[in-house]
């Protein structure tokens, strides 16, 4: 069990996404600070345009790797038939021309978030420098709008589980991505993307399809429907109980697991619960508070700990 680090609040007042006409056209983004890099334009289906710091970091892009690592990001809006609306759907690539049926993990937003700002500060660029040192090998990361009923379906006709569950794999095996099967291997979460993490994980093992491996940066477990009622996104105590990761610790037992959280983190009391009862591969803890300050400095880890357990076949 490791310790030390810091934390920051993951941004709870973003905006929710405008609705815009669909659009099915990729970019490309170069993913390596220092270069010039070029960025989706929402709304614009052929504007390719130069891009603050602020906005690569949005997409984990800036960091300070060597400016030599490239990565690539896509985003494209597909529809979601199990969520009823376009999604944006954001791949991250450790380089430009990435082997077929490359392994992905899954990254899932927190509360007010989407797919364009899952990833921390420094993702992309990370994985394209561990990858290119041959530190890891190769893997990439899947992003899709999820909303926020804590990636369930509390409203009817908004399913963003069914859409991880049935869809992701589909448009991941569309882009030759994912293996045969299109499944990602590993799933990450932050904040309430954490604990979507947790319940797709339980919802793969249902299925005989476990994930090989969850990364949880500050995940939203809370020990209270106290505080949990406060999000809307349960219809009452018992619904919330029958998904909470706390009370269902043992849904994911054998799945390789790394949490972090900072320790002046709103979550860290749950954290240190699921780290006490699971002792999983690293339970790390260190001071910081919630939001990207603190995830930025996990991220190597993160990196590291997803390519051990990248499948070789």
């Amino acid at each position: 069990m490791l310790n030390g680090a810091r934390e920051a609040r993951v941004n709870e007042d973003e905006a929710t996404e405008s609705r815009r006409r669909p659009s099915r056209r990729s970019v490309l983004i170069a993913g390596a600070s220092g270069l010039g890099i070029a960025a989706f334009t929402a709304g614009t289906a052929t504007g390719v345009l130069p891009v603050s710091e602020a906005v690569q970091r949005m997409l984990g892009v800036a960091s300070s790797s060597p400016a030599t690592q490239l990565g690539v990001a896509k985003v494209e809006r597909v529809w979601s038939r199990y969520r009823n609306r376009m999604v944006d759907l954001v791949i991250l690539l450790p380089s430009k021309s990435p082997s077929p049926n490359l392994p992905v993990s899954l990254l899932l937003h927190g509360l007010h978030g989407r797919a364009r700002t899952a990833s921390p500060t420094g993702t992309l660029a990370e994985l394209a420098s561990q990858v290119a040192r041959k530190r890891v090998q190769p893997y990439g990361f899947v992003a899709v709008d999820g909303g926020d009923t804590y990636w369930h379906e509390n409203v009817p006709g908004d399913n963003p589980m069914g859409m991880l569950l049935e869809e992701v794999p589909q448009w991941l095996r569309e882009r030759g991505l994912g293996g045969p099967d299109g499944l990602p291997f590993a799933c990450t979460g932050l904040s309430m993307g954490g604990f979507g993490g947790l319940l797709y994980a339980r919802r793969r093992a249902e299925r005989r399809q476990p994930v090989g491996a969850l990364a949880l940066l500050a995940p939203a477990l809370m020990l209270s429907w106290t505080e949990m009622s406060k999000r809307n996104a349960f219809h009452d105590e018992a619904d919330w109980a029958s998904m909470d990761p706390l009370k269902n610790m043992a849904a994911t037992t054998g799945v390789p697991t790394a949490l972090w959280c900072g320790t002046e983190d709103s979550f860290i009391d749950g954290a240190r619960r699921f780290i006490a009862a699971t002792k999983p591969e690293v339970g790390y803890t260190a001071r910081g508070k919630h939001g990207d300050s603190f995830n930025r400095t996990v991220v190597p880890s993160m990196i590291s700990f997803l390519g051990r357990h990248r499948p070789t076949a």
